[in-house]
């Protein structure tokens, strides 16, 4: 979740997962919101800054107030109906294969070991579904249905291993993706198919729990949807396995939901649940309010009672909360708290089933732990034997065996940001952990001083960007969420840190590669990432989260870095030379926003540049930047995505916009024949989603493509009409597209903000 830079961030977005292996196809969601500068213009913020917001403000429209879920299903539908069309019109349409990476693993946000099959072991996945391993965590293949939101925040089994997997990730992210599920589905057959069982509105789900005395009876705690209020959220309850459901505790007000529940394991007619007052805008976010709390029913939840002793009182200040109760000592209770603005604001335990606590005040470690963002976690962990051996994921995992009188915190043992810990029935001191970086097994009972194994296949992961050698196509590299930027030649290892964002290969010699990380930090290399030397100084008062930098196409060393002003290199990122103004409508009073979003630079012209920004406008230079004209007034004010130009012809452009608003049909894809003079949409029948970017085949300059949050799609008509570009990709956020050309055949090559990277062969070009 974290960057590097310390940024806490948050994402409103929609993508599905799928195992190279699977025969499932999986949609996305496509989820929308309000617009950013109107938002910061009502809330006199000053500007939000990282990832989520960068995903956001992309994706929004002034004003909008519809059914995000809704426009979500029908941009998924539109899909579905272009790629159903298209498979029926041209029967051998070529297939989209996987590329990895799937050795690295990203969030995991729950995890249950099944008690009825040994070595079987489930996780849910923040944006990929729902995994299984039946060799005991040592690989990981996909086990979710393709038609199903990918969005899974919590998962719980039964003792028959009946599976009920909760939708919509209730942690409201930061650095990364949290998207919106669409309710509670069951698979009795271990996974090979699931069923929706109700809940749809409830947006995010933060936990499950099956009564083990009647396992029909299960809570589900909806934390509901993050950016509005109302919907179905609270507690609920089903008595007959999720025919029907009752809310058995709404919140205080309309932004109320439920995080986390326990129930106590010798009655389960005592159940403990907290509340979460919190609601999330794009230029800002308020993760506490009045409604926040722990709270207590004794009769099944016919009633329930707010907990207070030490506990916090309710106010605007109580932030997200977690609960857990000890499964060999009923009496032993635990709570966390973080405060409105994510940082820790207690640690309790009870022993007398949470008629009293006592605060911990050994909290130095907690506090670290928990960093500035304790809405990112928020869960404890008890061991089943022990009643007072506990952990609290954080930054770091933290252990305590007294209750947490001290505590034990993990080095460097496991990836950062834990979430997930899962304790085998069937194997004693067996112990899976889950966290932002992947899975791993401790078969020392948990011990954050003993060692632990790493699964070696979870292919779940975000890509921002795709760079592939023009020389060798299995060359690829990639900035990826939370885990640097990765190359295939070096086993998908990390060659730069921080959030992995734009990444170039010289086409000409591939030991010459770029990378960069949030707000245009970028390094270079000569020996194909081994070593990186950072860019030279570059003049701009503002970058973006990702911040562009793109090759001169017909000299390399010739390159262009955008921030609020563009530069210029002429020695390959060593020095740069600011050759335009403020290219943007100014500053808002970000750091990260009105800059430049893409850059284009003509094959056939090198003086003429086009350059588009974040806040809708276009401009182009016809002699390298010693004036500039404004061509773009004439598009829809959103957030230009990209701009390419045809290789041959410096006037001929194609323009994609970002950007939803209700009863918006346009995807915004747009092509101009006269440098800018003017411009004609060529959406055609895209479907009603973002376009993220568009490339031309470097051999059929007739042939377009553009990645879009619910796939790729392709057209030869100039944009008349649009079908699906071959089989088998996944309905998935595609962020970039890279092309290039192998014993004649052209290969496009997609990043997915979920599902890692594929490759379409679509073949030579016809004669």
């Amino acid at each position: 979740m974290r960057s590097s830079l310390g940024f806490s961030l948050t994402v409103l977005l929609g993508l599905s997962f799928v195992a190279a292996a699977d025969a499932h196809r999986l949609p996305a969601d496509v989820v929308i919101g309000v617009d950013v500068a109107a938002l910061e213009a009502l809330e006199g913020v000053t500007g939000p800054s990282g990832a989520d917001e960068w995903f956001m403000a992309q994706r929004l429209g002034a004003g909008q107030t519809g059914d995000l879920v809704a426009l979500a299903g029908r941009a998924r539908a539109q899909a579905a109906r272009i790629g159903a069309a298209g498979a029926s019109t041209f029967a051998a349409l070529p297939a989209w294969q996987s590329m990895g990476p799937t050795n690295l693993g990203g969030r995991v946000t729950d995890l249950v070991v099944d008690p009825s099959v040994a070595n079987t072991v489930y996780a849910a996945t923040a944006s990929g579904g729902v995994w299984k391993s039946t060799d005991s965590g040592s690989t990981f293949n996909y086990a979710w249905d393709s038609a199903i939101t990918q969005a899974v925040g919590a998962i719980a089994i039964t003792s028959a291993g009946v599976l009920y997997a909760g939708t919509g990730e209730a942690n409201p992210g930061g650095g990364s993706a949290s998207f919106p599920g669409t309710g509670v589905y069951r698979s009795t057959d271990h996974g090979v198919t699931w069923q929706s069982i109700g809940l749809t509105g409830t947006n995010r789900i933060g936990r499950i729990v099956v009564d083990p005395a009647n396992e029909n009876r299960i809570l589900v705690a909806a934390t509901g949807n993050l950016y509005v209020p109302g919907g179905a959220r609270g507690l609920y309850r089903t008595t007959d396995g999720g025919a029907a459901w009752t809310q058995i505790l709404a919140g205080a007000n309309s932004t109320t939901g439920a995080s986390d529940v326990a129930l106590d394991p010798a009655d389960p007619n005592r159940i403990y649940v907290t509340m979460w007052d919190h609601q999330r805008m794009p230029g800002s976010r308020r993760y506490g309010g009045v409604g926040s709390g722990l709270f207590r029913s004794t009769d099944g939840g016919t009633s329930f009672t707010r907990l207070a002793s030490t506990l916090p009182a309710s106010g605007a200040n109580v932030g997200r909360m977690g609960v857990a109760v000890a499964k060999s000592d009923a009496n032993r209770v635990y709570a966390i708290a973080a405060n409105a603005t994510g940082n820790f604001l207690g640690f309790w335990t009870s022993t007398n089933r949470g008629d009293t606590w006592t605060k911990i005040t050994n909290t130095t470690a907690l506090n670290s732990s928990q960093s500035t963002f304790g809405w990112w976690f928020s869960r404890i962990f008890v061991d089943p034997l022990a009643p007072q051996h506990v952990w609290v994921p954080g930054v770091p995992m933290l252990e305590s065996s007294n209750a947490g009188g001290s505590w034990t915190s993990n080095s460097s043992s496991f990836h950062a940001d834990q979430h997930a810990l899962a304790f085998d029935p069937r194997v004693a001191n067996r112990v899976f952990l889950g966290n932002d970086g992947g899975i791993y097994r401790s078969t020392a009972n948990g011990s954050l001083s003993g060692s632990w194994t790493k699964t070696t296949r979870l292919g779940n992961m975000q890509f921002y960007t795709v760079a592939v050698s023009q020389q060798d196509v299995t060359r690829i590299s990639g900035g990826l969420q939370d885990n640097g930027s990765v190359r295939s030649w070096s086993a998908w290892g990390s060659y730069y840190g921080g959030d992995g964002l734009q990444n170039l290969i010289d086409p000409t010699n591939h030991q010459k590669v770029y990378a960069c990380s949030q707000n245009g930090s970028c390094g270079r290399s000569t020996n194909g990432g081994n070593s990186m030397s950072s860019f030279g100084s570059t003049t701009s008062d503002r970058r973006a989260w990702l911040t562009p930098v793109v090759f001169d196409p017909s000299n390399p060393a010739v390159m262009y870095y955008g921030g609020n002003r563009l530069n210029r290199s002429t020695n390959s990122a060593q020095s740069w030379t600011a050759i335009s103004g403020d290219l943007s409508r100014g500053s808002s009073g970000s750091t990260s926003y009105n800059t430049i979003s893409t850059i284009a630079v003509a094959k056939t012209s090198a003086a003429t540049i086009y350059v588009g920004t974040d806040d809708g406008r276009v401009w182009v230079t016809r002699n390298t930047g010693s004036t500039w004209t404004e061509i773009g007034t004439a598009l829809p004010q959103r957030w230009v995505t990209r701009l390419a130009v045809d290789p041959t012809d410096a006037n001929l452009v194609y323009a994609t916009l970002s950007g939803y608003t209700t009863g918006d049909a346009a995807a915004h894809v747009y092509r101009t024949t006269n440098g800018g003079a003017s411009w004609q949409q060529i959406s055609g029948n895209l479907p009603n989603a973002p376009v993220n970017d568009l490339v031309l085949d470097p051999q059929n300059r007739n042939a377009l493509y553009v990645g879009t949050d619910v796939g790729v799609f392709t057209s030869t008509d100039a944009g008349a009409t649009w079908s699906a570009a071959g089989t088998g990709l996944p309905v998935v956020s595609v962020m970039d597209l890279a092309t290039a050309v192998s014993g004649g055949r052209t290969l496009i090559t997609a990043g997915t903000y979920g599902l890692g990277v594929y490759r379409l062969d679509v073949g030579a070009p016809v004669a």
